[in-house]
Parts: structure tokens; sequence; C-alpha cells
């Protein structure tokens, strides 16, 4: 009777198998890189047989472009389809956006920020499928978001180009922190304030009138 319970379940299941492994594998890449994930863990921590996972994924590097696509780029969808509907002041769009920031920080998708840095040198096509699929279009929305506000009088003007490293380089400093010294040592940063008074001061530099407060 336990066999045929057993069996209901599992069929049960079937659909929500590659989302299960995916997720398996953004928490494996995250805690141990991805020279040290092997299949066989990722299958464990999923609950599937090892053959299951090749079933969905012909080879690690395809998983890794699975997690990329269903486990981060919809974040940059949510970004996105945000900024195209928003019609208010753009320091508060800027706002808006440095909470879902704030939100992403605090999950497993900053393990992979941790996994480029330290492996892509091994691994560089895992940096150029990262790059293409949601750095190119993370940089492209700051960058539109800047001219918007330069646009509307919001802003003063700046090169959106050249200005959007500056946006995010707090930014990647909280997620490597987070698994790094923050882990590891007693030296460990208020993501949540961090992140808020970057905000801050980022809008009053970007501010047109100076002297005044967005």
């Amino acid at each position: 009777m336990q066999r045929v319970q057993g069996a209901r379940r599992w069929v049960r299941r079937k659909e929500a198998r590659p989302a299960e492994i995916v997720a398996a594998a953004l928490q494996l890449f995250s805690d141990r890189g991805f020279a040290a994930t092997r299949l066989e863990d990722v299958a464990t921590v999923a609950g599937v047989s090892k053959g299951t996972v090749y079933l969905y994924f012909e080879s690690k590097e395809q998983l890794f472009e699975a997690v990329v696509r269903e486990a981060i780029a919809p974040n940059i969808d949510r970004a996105e389809q945000m900024v195209d509907a928003f019609e208010g002041p753009t320091p508060e769009l800027l706002r808006a956006l440095f909470q879902l920031l704030g939100a992403a920080l605090e999950t497993p998708l900053t393990g992979v920020m941790k996994l480029l840095v330290a492996e892509s040198g091994n691994f560089p096509q895992l940096a150029r499928l990262y790059a293409d699929l949601v750095l190119r279009r993370a940089f492209r929305l700051l960058e539109r978001i800047l001219e918007r506000g330069i646009a509307r009088g919001e802003f003063r003007p700046v090169d959106p180009h050249t200005t959007v490293p500056l946006i995010m380089a707090p930014v990647l400093l909280l997620g490597m922190w987070k698994h790094s010294f923050g882990a590891h040592t007693d030296l460990v940063l208020d993501r949540r304030a961090v992140l808020e008074a970057h905000r801050e001061n980022l809008l009053r530099g970007l501010a047109a009138d100076p002297g005044g407060r967005s």
C-alpha cells in the first residue's frame, strides 16, 4: 500500500520536477560554487534520481543556464514591467527599484554573484551567459531610468553609461560580503541600512537641484 501511495505522490510531483531541480541547483551553486556542485547532489536535494536530472538537463552547464533563466532573469522581467508601467516621479521609481534589489539580496541569488566572481576564469561560458541574460538587461534598465529622470528635469545631466556601474557597485558589494566576510567574521554589514544610505546619497547626487531634496 505504501508503494502505491508513493507512486501516486511521484506522479503528482512529475510536473514540478524541473522547478524542484532548478531550486536545488540554485541552493547548491550558491553554497558550494559551480565546480564543487555535482549533479548527484542536486538530485539528492531535489528528491529525485540522478537519471531524472539528466532527463531534463544534459549537463551541469545547461542546469546553470536554467537557474539563470528561471530563478534570476524573472527578477529583471519584474523590474522592466515596473519601469514600463510607472507614471510617477523618477526618484520614486528608483526607490521602488531599490526595494526589489533589497529583496533579492536576501535570497540565494547572491550566491551566484560569488560563484561568477570566483569561477568565471575557469568557466568563462558562465560569465558570458550571465552577462547576456542578466547584466546587459539590468544595465540598460538603469540607463533608461536615468534617461527618464534627465528628460523630465528631475535629474541633472549625467552620462548614464558610466553612472550605472556606480549605482550597482554597492549592491554587488553587499551580495559578495554576505558570502565572504559576513559569513565568516564579525564584520557584518546591515544590508538594508547600507542600501538605503546608498539610495538616498545617489538621489541627492542626481538631483537637478543639488540643494533640494528628491
